[in-house]
């Protein structure tokens, strides 16, 4: 490394950004019961000063405890506030961390611990404007399932992140948060018996309404980490 004397205080700095760890809460979108590889949040975990994607060197997937809800409202996004379990133990490790969300492999032990309910996997083509759920754990307890809209897909390859557009009418989620909010993401959506995609984003304008990701992007970027495709998943 070569130091750089700078012009604001006169004394010579190396120019290194440090960030040692991050943590926080989202939620497990699905896993692969034969070789126990997940995929979670449905976009990156981002550095907070500078929106880049953080490189994972070891990370941990851990439960977490629900405390209490910030509602949403329009301009003022809410939130799911609680503390992660640490005490718990890790229910399994994160390999990879992407634009496209997290995924890693979960431990033996943590299966128990999810649904067992298996979904066939659906491609673009298969989704269509119109009725869907998603499931959800907003009081740290039981996941729920709650109606939603999709009111659009995207027909362009390079737009998965965005994939869908998507809008809260399960009138027991309105009063609740007030539509998606952070700790959401990565929330399963299914549609006509299939796994669909995942909350990624809410539109900070109308609480109500978000953009999802396609599950095939999420697929892809699971093999893609060496962790296998699958055409049968469990949402989580």
């Amino acid at each position: 490394m070569t130091p750089v004397k700078s012009v604001e205080d006169n004394k010579y700095h190396v120019g290194m950004w440090v960030r040692d760890s991050t943590a926080g809460i989202g939620t497990l979108t699905f896993y692969d019961p034969v070789t126990k590889g997940f995929g979670a949040l449905g976009h990156g975990i981002t550095d907070i000063d500078t929106g880049a994607i953080m490189p994972v060197e070891r990370g941990e997937l851990i439960e977490s405890n629900i405390l209490t809800i910030k509602k949403g409202t329009k301009g003022n996004p809410g939130e799911l506030k609680g503390v992660l379990i640490e005490d718990g133990g890790a229910l399994g490790k994160i390999i990879k961390n992407s634009h496209y969300g997290i995924y890693g492999t979960l431990n033996d032990t943590a299966l128990d611990k999810f649904s067992n309910v298996r979904y066939p996997i659906a491609l673009r083509n298969d989704i269509k404007v119109g009725p869907a759920t998603i499931l959800a754990n907003i009081d740290g307890k039981n996941v729920e399932e709650y109606s939603i809209e999709i009111e659009k897909v995207s027909r362009k390859s390079a737009n998965g992140l965005k994939g869908m557009i998507i809008r809260v009418t399960d009138q027991r989620l309105l009063e609740a948060t007030g539509g998606i909010v952070q700790g959401m993401s990565g929330s399963p959506i299914l549609q006509d018996g299939k796994l669909v995609g995942a909350v990624t984003h809410v539109l900070v304008n109308d609480p109500a309404r978000g953009y999802g990701i396609l599950i095939e992007w999420m697929v892809k970027n699971m093999a893609d980490a060496n962790l296998q495709s699958v055409e049968m998943a469990n949402a989580s």
